[in-house]
């Protein structure tokens, strides 16, 4: 049964957005970093990208022993359980930590055997989760209160301090043009899910692998569109493409409607596109990042624990891995990354960020549903899937100004084609690279007041193909920006508000010190339901404000203008970014204006 997003009776949770960990509110206020990143940041990104893949090529490269109980990353290095000193010596002489423990690996499996078949007599009872910690050189059953009640409880517990029985207070569940990893995706007229990743047959034929509780009945048609609009294939064909049981959450979508094509670009919203170039298997202490179709939409955090049998309530399955990350309901069957590396498939969650719940994401091994069906990643070097590509992308058509401040310009364009699919699009100020974007609208900022500037767009795709330059267009800034006192900057642009996507718009403040607390906030605009909406305000420094909650069962519309008041120690210089999340559907609206008091 796919997990439904929205019921009539349901109030939803707030979501709560990290892009290297998921840090739940303290305060009213979450810490974030999924509006432009500073250099300082993505520099630091990279090194710990380069760092993982380093570790991750010396594990490859260490030989596994029946002396050794388990590894993971931590304090960036690999560490390896081992159970004697001269296991340990050879670990230490090829780059790795060592750790002594007690337990091998068949003690900690015979244990594991012992509590499984505890566990399964005691489904829908309290159960998260069982598996192996090599951290702990333990099993570890995670369960809430209610367990201790059960007559599995007593018997587990009586298996000896190899196992230890952490109390939860969460439930897990299954959540439920190009294709992308990380785009929506509808089966038939249920809720939606999300993409997975793209990957070929050995015909050549386009497949996307997603989650097996979004695929769960035979011959589904899939749509890219709420409302059956958009017919992009068909899931789970003949019945036999989609498990939800013991072996996994896992399943395939057959990509076969004329004018669609499949993609190896993560789909980040909003950030530039992470081009998948392999796959790989997760190790605890793993940074990973997922991208899913419920806002916040861009999802990281760090792996805490794999190989898990996770107990949903209405089926147990074996071989998933948890993280601290945050997910909400429709991001299911969404693409988890480590790098440009696929790693998974989204199962389940607790569907709102919970503060350092090391079970708050759960997702299904990738590399099991490729073999599974026999499927070719597609990946963004033009290898599986399409290895000679060599034709660009079409020119992107009718470049536009949208508006502009006194040192900032928004501009919109039509989308490119091409076949394999467009990965992004670099903004050019006159010869100058400006920004790169995934979708078809840009702000270009640090511009001079008063000023006439000349932009282009240029598309690109996975292989590195890139479109000739659009037609230019002249925009010029605004004379100056602000009222009397510098204080107040607004930004007139429409925005479009509409089902499951983000309206994103950015104010370069460039008043000095510290801002004014409370800050103002004035949003201007129309939505037929309120209760739909997620309205953040994001910080110079990425810090996120809450203005507006996405819950409710009755809809109210948007004021025509609405103002909120957020307590903040921010300095007022920069970027400061209104995002309006749409998390219901059939209702839509527009952000006309806002603007910010500082």
């Amino acid at each position: 049964m796919k997990w439904r997003r929205k019921p009539a009776t349901m109030i939803g949770g707030a979501a709560v957005v990290a892009t290297i960990a998921c840090l739940a509110p303290l305060g009213g206020v979450a810490l974030a970093a999924e509006s432009s990143p500073s250099p300082q940041a993505l520099a630091s990104h990279s090194v710990a990208q380069s760092q993982q893949v380093a570790l991750h090529r010396l594990s490859d490269g260490l030989a596994s022993t029946s002396a050794q109980a388990g590894r993971w990353i931590e304090n960036g290095q690999l560490m390896v359980a081992v159970v004697n000193d001269p296991e340990a010596a050879r670990v230490r002489k090829e780059g790795a930590t060592p750790k002594l423990v007690k337990r091998t690996m068949t003690d900690l499996q015979l244990l594991l055997a012992k509590v499984d078949k505890a566990a399964r007599q005691e489904r829908g009872t309290g159960l998260q989760s069982w598996g192996i910690d090599p951290v702990t050189n333990k099993v570890v059953v995670r369960a809430r209160a209610s367990f201790q009640q059960r007559g599995a409880y007593g018997a587990i517990r009586g298996l000896g301090d190899g196992v230890q029985v952490v109390t939860v207070t969460t439930n897990l569940q299954q959540q439920s043009g190009e294709v992308n990893p990380g785009d929506p995706w509808w089966p038939g007229s249920e809720s939606n899910c999300s993409v997975g990743f793209p990957a070929t047959d050995a015909q050549g034929g386009k497949h996307f692998v997603t989650a097996g509780h979004c695929t769960n009945d035979a011959n589904q048609a899939a749509y890219g569109q709420s409302g059956q609009a958009n017919k992009l294939g068909t899931s789970n064909v003949g019945g036999t493409h989609s498990i939800n049981a013991r072996e996994g959450d896992m399943g395939v979508v057959d990509v076969t409607e004329a004018g669609w094509t499949i993609s190896p670009a993560v789909n980040t919203w909003g950030q530039p596109a992470v081009t998948v170039t392999g796959s790989a298997d997760a190790i605890v202490g793993d940074a990973v990042c997922h991208s899913g179709n419920t806002a916040p939409n861009w999802e990281c955090g760090t792996v805490t624990a794999v190989n898990q049998s996770i107990d949903y309530g209405s089926v147990v399955i074996d071989g998933l891995s948890t993280t601290n990350a945050c997910s909400e309901g429709g991001d299911s069957g969404g693409a988890w990354v480590r790098g440009d590396k696929a790693v998974g498939l989204h199962s389940g969650g607790n569907s709102s960020c919970v503060a350092n719940d090391p079970g708050n994401s759960v997702f299904q091994p990738v590399n099991e549903a490729l073999a599974k069906w026999n499927l070719t990643l597609l990946v963004g070097d033009g290898g599986p899937g399409d290895p000679t590509d060599t034709q660009a992308p079409t020119v992107p058509g009718n470049l536009r100004s949208t508006g502009t401040t006194s040192d900032s310009a928004s501009l919109a364009w039509d989308a490119s084609t091409d076949n394999t699919g467009v990965t992004g699009y670099d903004v050019y100020n006159g010869a100058t690279l400006a920004t790169t974007v995934t979708g078809t609208t840009a702000t270009v900022s640090g511009l001079s007041a008063d000023t006439s500037y000349s932009f282009t767009v240029v598309a690109k795709d996975a292989a590195g193909n890139k479109s000739k330059a659009s037609a230019a267009v002249t925009a010029r800034t605004q004379p100056g920006g602000g009222d009397p006192g510098g204080r107040t900057f607004s930004n007139g642009t429409d925005y479009p508000i509409r089902d499951y996507q983000t309206a994103v718009s950015a104010i370069r403040s460039t008043a000095t010190g510290p801002a004014n607390s409370p800050i103002k906030v004035t949003v201007e605009g129309n939505h037929t339901c309120l209760e739909d909406l997620n309205i953040s305000l994001v910080s110079p420094s990425g810090r996120w404000y809450y203005l507006q909650r996405y819950g409710g069962t009755s809809c109210h519309p948007l004021p025509a203008s609405k103002t909120y008041s957020v307590t903040s120690t921010e300095n007022a210089a920069g970027t400061w970014t209104l995002r309006i999340g749409d998390n219901g559907p059939g209702d839509t609206g527009t952000l006309t204006n806002w603007s910010i008091t500082l």
